[in-house]
């Protein structure tokens, strides 16, 4: 391969690898068992909401902060408290990319994954029209001395008709495991690069929609970009391995690391914040159980940074009423009250740093 020329020779299927080879049979059994798990602990919680909503933000977070968008947690929670008065632009990026994993959850109700969705998930997240894919030759990644390592296809001549391809291998009815079609499916999204920009996100956001769409999780709860994050020279390494050298088995294998280490820290996080909310309700009912209910909690354990709003809308009671109760929580230790500007936010630490590590 010219690492000059736009890769245009995209190979679909992996042609040299056993994929029930011993080594990735092994791999996709423990990667189902930890989402089997996840699955399961998220399915016992009466109110998902309450964990989902957190665990789905700091997925946006994290998948943005692989492409240098950083933002501090104080500008995070308040823009996601607060989207009309966000001024952030890293931080309204990642309200994008949430708002863009949820329209691609609920588009799962009724259609399936498509070139269509995929183009829907991009203009959200990049807020605007595409008018069609790329139209430019084929896209150039480059590493940090600025060398060019790949070229995608050339947008007129292929990319189009690879990502209709694309779209019928990830519905086609054969005995390939979902886990193993979804490190295919990942590699062909991101070497085709059938975007401007937004690819990378798109293609992480795909990634747990289809993990959703085969039943493998109900709710779109996976901090698989934290891997990512986490890996990214691997990451890296292995999509050119596969251009390369072919050599599909380090990077299905890497997949289902990253799908089951993530499953077993999500469901560690879940857990952790499901007993913080325990203490909360033991403190609470202890000290001031004239303000206790089970509603309450659970407000201040859906929004890190809490308002009075939030309270009301859960019809706790009007705002004075409310103002006591936050106040009250304050006083426990259980949230710390702080100003910005004209607005007041009651932050439960304990849950940032949580959803924060």
């Amino acid at each position: 391969m010219n690492r000059n020329e736009p890769y245009n020779a995209l190979s679909f299927l992996p042609s040299a690898i056993d994929l029930a080879a011993p080594v990735i049979l092994k791999k996709v059994m423990l990667a189902k068992q930890r989402l089997v798990e996840l699955k399961d602990l998220i399915n016992s919680i009466p109110n998902q909401s309450i964990l989902v909503n957190g665990i789905i933000l700091q997925e946006a977070r994290f998948s943005l902060e692989i492409e240098n968008i950083i933002t501090t947690n104080n500008e995070l929670y308040t823009a996601a408290a607060d989207e009309k008065l966000a001024t952030d632009p890293h931080a309204k990026a990642i309200l994008r990319y949430r708002q863009a994993l949820w329209h691609g959850y609920r588009a799962l109700k009724n259609n399936s994954l498509s070139t269509h969705l995929f183009m829907e998930l991009v203009e959200i997240i990049k807020a605007s029209s595409l008018g069609g894919g790329r139209t430019t030759s084929g896209a150039k990644i480059s590493n940090s001395q600025d060398d060019v390592i790949y070229i995608s296809p050339e947008r007129e001549s292929i990319s189009h008709d690879q990502l209709a391809k694309l779209e019928k291998f990830i519905h086609a009815e054969d005995n390939m495991d979902p886990l193993i079609k979804l490190a295919i499916m990942h590699y062909h999204f991101a070497a085709l690069h059938s975007f401007v920009d937004g690819d990378g996100g798109a293609s992480r956001i795909v990634d747990i929609l289809f993990l959703v769409e085969k039943g493998l999780l109900k709710k779109p709860a996976l901090l698989l970009s934290h891997y990512r994050l986490r890996t990214k020279i691997a990451y890296y390494e292995g999509l050119r391995g596969v251009t390369e050298k072919a050599d599909w088995l380090s990077w299905i294998l890497y997949i289902l690391d990253a799908i089951e280490v993530t499953a077993a820290e999500t469901q560690a996080r879940i857990l952790k914040i499901l007993a913080a909310m325990a203490e909360a309700k033991e403190i609470v009912q202890a000290k001031t159980p004239n303000i206790y209910s089970n509603e309450l909690i659970e407000v201040i354990f859906q929004h890190p940074y809490c308002k009075l709003r939030f309270v009301e809308e859960a019809g706790l009671g009007k705002r004075q009423t409310v103002a006591v109760y936050l106040k009250t929580l304050e006083t426990l230790g259980l949230l710390q009250s702080v100003k910005n500007g004209h607005e007041q936010y009651f932050i439960n630490k304990k849950l940032v740093e949580i959803l924060s590590k």
